[in-house]
C-alpha cells in the first residue's frame, strides 16, 4: 500500500468494484479497501466441505450485459446467459415463466383473464416510469388502477420483486416499476461459471487497469482539512488521497467514516429517519458428489401463504421462500449440484438470541427448507451431505451493514446518498440505496454514476 492514491474505494461490493474500475480507466491511481478476505459484498460466494454457494439470488436483468460489456468489458458480456425456467407455486396459482413481457403478458390474459388492453396498458405505464416522475402514487394504488381487488395479479407482478429487494406495496411506485421494468425487457440472466468465476475475472481486469487491492483492511475514518477529503485511516495507517468513494452501509459511511461533526443538523436528522431496508436469511444445501437432482427450475418462488404480503414475507414463522437451483451447466465441467434457499428476514428478530437459541433457530431454517424442497425432490435428505445457514447477523458479520441489510435503504435513502459530498465534498457514496439502485444491476450502474461524479470533482480541482 503506497501513501497516496487519487481515489481510494472502501468495500468491494459491486458498486465500489465497477467505480474503482472507471476511474482507473479514466487514468486516476485507484487504492480499493475490503474489510472482508473477498471480494463481492453480498454478491458474493463461499466455500465449504468441498462445495461452492453463490450467496444471493443469481438472477438479474439483461442490462447487466450492456453494462458489464461497458464498463468491464465483452468478455464478462459474452458469460451472461439467459435462466430457462421460473416456477411460481403459491395457494392462488402454480405457474412457470421466463420472466418477460411477452411471457407475463400471456399468463395474464390466459391464466388470470385480463384484458389484452389492460395488460398493454400496464406495461406501457411501466415502460414510461422513470426516477424524475411523481413519487406520492403507491405500488398498492398502480395496482389497483389497473387490476383492482385482483389480488392474484398483485403476488404475480410483485413478490420476485419484493424478493429481490424488499420493497412493499406501500412505496412509491416508480421504486417498483423501475425494476419490474428492467427485468421484463427480456428476462432474468446469471453468469455462466458462477459469481466465483465473475469476480476473479474483474479482479483480474480491476489489476490489469492499475487498481491496488488491499483485502482485510477496515477504513476507520476520513480525514478532512480546509473543509475536504484529504486521506483515510486504513487500520490505522493515514493514506493521502484527493476523494473516498464509500460501497459500505450509508450510515456507517455518514455518521462514523465521515462523523456526525461533518454533517449539517438538517441532513443528519434527515438521514436518521431513513429506514434500512430488510435482511434476509439463507439456507445452503450441497448435494453429494456424483448424485443428481432433476431440473426443477432455475428459481422457484414457493409461498404457503394466501396472498402477497410483505411482513410475512419477513415473519419468523416462514411461509415463502425462492429456491435458486445451481446445476452443473451453471459452472462448465464442474458436476456439482447445490440449492440455495432465500428468505426476506428482520435483523431484530435475530437480534438478542442467546447462543443455544441462535442455533436451534438456525437449525429450524435447515429443516423448513429440506421439507420444503422435497416437494420438488423426494429423498433430498438422501442427496445432500452438507447444510447450513445465514441470517441477519451474519450479514451484518461480513459486510457491516446497518442490521444486516441486504438491500440496503428504502427508497428516501437515495437522495442522502447522493447528497453526501454536498456535506462533505470529496467523500462519495455509491452502494444499495433507494431499491432501484439496489440488486446486481443497480449496483454497477450507480458505481458509473458516482464515478463520473468523482472524475468530475478531481477534474475541477485541478
Amino acid at each position: 500500500m503506497k501513501s497516496r492514491y487519487d481515489i481510494v474505494v472502501v468495500g468491494g461490493g459491486l458498486g465500489g468494484l465497477t467505480a474503482a474500475n472507471r476511474l482507473a480507466r479514466a487514468g486516476r491511481s485507484v487504492l480499493l479497501v475490503e474489510q472482508h478476505t473477498q471480494l463481492g459484498g453480498l454478491a458474493t460466494y463461499f466455500h465449504r466441505k468441498g462445495h461452492i454457494f453463490d450467496v444471493a439470488l443469481h438472477g438479474f436483468p439483461v442490462g447487466m450485459k450492456k453494462s458489464l460489456r461497458k464498463y468491464w468489458g465483452s468478455r464478462f458480456a459474452e458469460q451472461v446467459i439467459q435462466v430457462k425456467s421460473i416456477r411460481f407455486h403459491n395457494p392462488q396459482y402454480r405457474l412457470e415463466s421466463t420472466f418477460d413481457t411477452a411471457d407475463f403478458s400471456r399468463k395474464m390474459e390466459e391464466e388470470f383473464k385480463i384484458p389484452r388492453e389492460t395488460v398493454r396498458a400496464f406495461f406501457a405505464a411501466v415502460a414510461n416510469m422513470n426516477y424524475y416522475d411523481d413519487q406520492t402514487m403507491t405500488t398498492r394504488e398502480f395496482f389497483q388502477k389497473f387490476f383492482p381487488g385482483r389480488t392474484d395479479v398483485w403476488r404475480f407482478l410483485m413478490e420476485p420483486i419484493t424478493y429481490a429487494n424488499g420493497s412493499t406495496l406501500n412505496e412509491p411506485a416508480i421504486s417498483y416499476g423501475i425494476v419490474f421494468g428492467n427485468f421484463m425487457s427480456e428476462g432474468v440472466y446469471t453468469f455462466l461459471g458462477g459469481t466465483d468465476r465473475m469476480l476473479q475475472m474483474m479482479r483480474e481486469e480491476l489489476a490489469n487497469n492499475g487498481v491496488e487491492i488491499a483485502l482485510g483492511t477496515q477504513a476507520e475514518k476520513v480525514l478532512v482539512d480546509g473543509g475536504r477529503v484529504r486521506g483515510v485511516l486504513l487500520n490505522g495507517q493515514a493514506v493521502s488521497c484527493e476523494a473516498v468513494v464509500s460501497n459500505g452501509s450509508l450510515f456507517l459511511t455518514a455518521f462514523e467514516l465521515a462523523g456526525t461533526e461533518m454533517l449539517s443538523a438538517e441532513y443528519a436528522e434527515g438521514l436518521k429517519a431513513v429506514r434500512p431496508s430488510t435482511s434476509s436469511c439463507q439456507v445452503y444445501l450441497g448435494i453429494k458428489k456424483g448424485e443428481k437432482i432433476p431440473f426443477i427450475g432455475d428459481l422457484v418462488f414457493h409461498s404457503t401463504h394466501p396472498v402477497f404480503d410483505a411482513d410475512a414475507l419477513c415473519a419468523p414463522k416462514i411461509s415463502s421462500r425462492t429456491f435458486s437451483v445451481y446445476y452443473p451447466e451453471i459452472r462448465p465441467g464442474s458436476d456439482e449440484y447445490a440449492i440455495v434457499a432465500s428468505m426476506n428476514a428482520r435483523f431484530q428478530n435475530w437480534d438478542g438470541l442467546t447462543p443455544e437459541q441462535y442455533r436451534s433457530a438456525k437449525d429450524a431454517l435447515v429443516e423448513d427448507a429440506l421439507n420444503t424442497v422435497e416437494e420438488y425432490v423426494p429423498g433430498i435428505r438422501r442427496l445432500v451431505d452438507y447444510t447450513c445457514a445465514a441470517t441477519p447477523r451474519t450479514f451484518q458479520r461480513y459486510t457491516g451493514h446497518v442490521n444486516g441489510a441486504t438491500f440496503g435503504t428504502k427508497f428516501e435513502g437515495l437522495r442522502f446518498s447522493q447528497e453526501l459530498p454536498s456535506q462533505v465534498p470529496g467523500l462519495f457514496h455509491t452502494g444499495s440505496v433507494g431499491i432501484i439502485m439496489s440488486g446486481w444491476l443497480g449496483a454497477a450502474n450507480y458505481g458509473v454514476i458516482v464515478a463520473n461524479e468523482v472524475d468530475k470533482y478531481l477534474s475541477t480541482r485541478q
